[in-house]
């Protein structure tokens, strides 16, 4: 049954500060309307480079962990519970600066892949208390 996803039996992808496991893509057929990963990060890690996705939006929500999460220069805290919103070609991060890892579920509308990542490598996570 296709609209059932186990996310035990997804194949994890090391990238950068994170990984990812994609649990609904559109080559997948299950959903025309949206895609869908997992996200860890390990504690001192930060999801790079720098990235936006302008043709669409992305919903994450924070299952477990805390840390700060990187929007076109503003920077705030987030930890379980917290939704964030990214919109199409906002630029943005996220920076694990907890002792534990942080889960987060990862929406796109319309669905996105990799590809449809624009990068920024010369914007780092600031440094600093927020």
């Amino acid at each position: 049954m296709k609209n059932i996803i186990y996310e035990e039996r997804i194949k994890k992808e090391e990238l950068p500060g994170r990984s990812l496991k994609w649990l609904i893509t559109p080559d997948m057929n299950v959903s025309l309307k949206f895609s869908l990963n997992t996200v860890v990060i390990k504690p001192g890690n930060t999801v790079k480079p720098a990235h936006a996705h302008p043709e669409m939006e992305e919903l994450i929500y924070v299952t477990s962990g805390n840390g700060k999460v990187y929007i076109d220069g503003n920077v705030r805290e987030i930890r379980k519970g917290t939704a964030v919103l990214f919109e199409p070609g906002s630029i943005h991060m996220v920076r694990n600066d907890g002792k534990k890892d942080i889960k987060l579920i990862c929406v796109f509308i319309p669905p996105a892949t990799m590809d449809d990542y624009r990068y920024f490598e010369d914007i780092e996570f600031p440094e600093g208390k927020f």
